[in-house]
């Protein structure tokens, strides 16, 4: 007997609000210990989903200096000033989740076999998805729960059939 999604996923879903700051997002998946979560809009529907990587990777376009371009050093000088001073008044508004989100929700229906889910995961590089029952969004899988899967020996036999 195959495992099925809604057998490994997690129901309870921790989503924020795509109004929330960068701040404020980072502060609550520290406060969650988790890494990600989804973003709702202001009806509560799913429409993206937000990482740790989304903040680093946006802080880190913030910080970088543009080596790919062949420029004279006095360009270079003009290009780190205006790239500074974009980033300064940036951070008088501060950046919402809506700015920073992947606003793709790749899901899978609560009948879909964790071994279709593992190859979805692997070959889209996720490390979370949503499951689905009908149109509604029900849990989340995330890598944590494959490995889970993977420590529990009557699971992983009905994996094995």
């Amino acid at each position: 007997m195959t495992v099925l999604a809604y057998e490994i996923m997690t129901p309870s879903i921790k989503a924020v609000p795509q109004a929330w700051t960068m701040d404020r997002l980072a502060r609550f998946l520290i406060d969650n210990e988790i890494t990600g979560s989804p973003v709702t809009n202001d009806h509560g529907d799913i429409v993206g989903i937000v990482t740790l990587k989304d903040i680093t990777e946006f802080r880190w376009n913030a910080n970088r200096s543009d080596t790919d371009c062949k420029l004279t050093p006095e360009e270079e000088e003009e290009a780190r000033r205006l790239r500074m001073f974009i980033f300064e008044e940036m951070s008088k508004v501060p950046v919402e989740v809506r700015d920073i989100m992947t606003p793709s929700v790749l899901s899978v229906d609560e009948q879909t076999p964790v071994h279709d889910i593992a190859d979805t995961m692997m070959r889209e590089h996720l490390h979370r998805i949503f499951v689905k029952k009908g149109k509604k969004i029900i849990g989340i899988i995330t890598t944590y729960d494959m490995l889970k899967l993977i420590s529990d020996k009557e699971l992983m036999q009905r994996c094995a059939l």
